[in-house]
């Protein structure tokens, strides 16, 4: 059994807050702090009992901490919250763990790095991939860069709610594994709106046609997950347009101070502006289908 650590978790938010739940589960006092109060009562109202203490400030939330995670909004929110005057930085004991689930730039994780390092702090940037039903069911896959021991010191606490915990490289590795993703699914996606709209086009039970592909090379979690939910229209599934424009757009800035020719993702990332000038910034990726008129209905 994983040993009970003072753990603070900042931001809780669709993600955070659910992997804050599980790590109060497993047993560790749970230390909480959002920037928003209206969050942060909401997670009460629905989790009661399960936080020791609410911080009242990144820094009060990282005071006597053996672990500290955060998942916040963007580089600026994720600086503000760690760097900061009243940041966890300025708090955090050596010997301490830090995890960012933040899905960030590489170069701002990298920076964290070096920060953790003068304070001999063990850091980790851990942005997940599994969406907001991976995070509910603790079963979320965790993508990591750093140091072999901090991921050690990190594992513990991440075991609580992941199915999957792959060290992918040094620190800032584990943002532009995210990237990878964000860029592969995004392309299923774009691809999966056309073929929907084809076989509606072409009169096609898209049950049977479900049927028919999906057990061979066009099959994917996106079309076994959101087929059935495309065709109806349902576009709820927690990790907003807004976000994965967020995530594009950091996929494509890393691309070009790599050299790397993206044309299909900045193309798919135009898609998904065009959603979002449709008002569906708040939908979930799979929204994408929508920019596709259709046709033969």
């Amino acid at each position: 059994m994983t040993q009970s650590k003072n753990v603070s978790f900042l931001g809780l938010g669709v993600m955070g807050g659910a992997i804050a739940r599980h790590i109060a589960k497993a047993g560790h006092t749970l230390t909480i702090y959002n920037r928003s109060p209206a969050r942060l009562e909401k997670w009460q109202e629905a989790n009661p009992g399960l936080a020791a203490r609410v911080a009242t400030s990144p820094a009060d939330a990282a005071d006597g901490a053996d672990v500290v995670l955060t998942c916040v909004g963007n580089d600026d929110d994720l600086a503000d919250v760690v760097l900061g005057p009243t940041g966890v930085f300025t708090k955090l004991k050596p010997g301490a763990v830090f995890i960012d689930h933040t899905t960030v730039s590489a170069r701002i994780a990298r920076q964290i790095a070096v920060e953790a390092r003068d304070l001999l702090v063990h850091c980790v940037d851990a942005p997940v991939t599994g969406g907001q039903a991976g995070a509910e069911n603790g079963q979320l896959t965790v993508m990591c860069g750093g140091r072999d021991d901090a991921i050690e010191a990190a594992s513990p606490i991440m075991e609580a709610y992941t199915k999957r915990i792959v060290h992918v490289g040094k620190a800032g590795a584990g943002q532009t594994t995210k990237m990878v993703n964000q860029i592969a699914f995004s392309g299923i996606l774009a691809t999966l709106s056309e073929a929907l709209r084809f076989a509606e086009a072409a009169h096609l039970d898209l049950d049977k046609v479900y049927q028919a592909i999906s057990g061979g090379a066009s099959q994917s979690w996106q079309m076994d997950n959101r087929w059935q939910t495309m065709c109806r229209d349902e576009f709820d599934f927690g990790f907003a347009i807004d976000w994965m424009r967020k995530d594009m757009g950091l996929a494509l800035e890393e691309g070009r101070s790599l050299g790397v020719s993206l044309p299909v993702a900045a193309l798919i990332d135009q898609f998904y502006a065009e959603v979002q000038a449709m008002g569906g910034g708040r939908q979930d990726t799979s929204a994408l289908v929508r920019r596709l008129p259709r046709r033969g209905k």
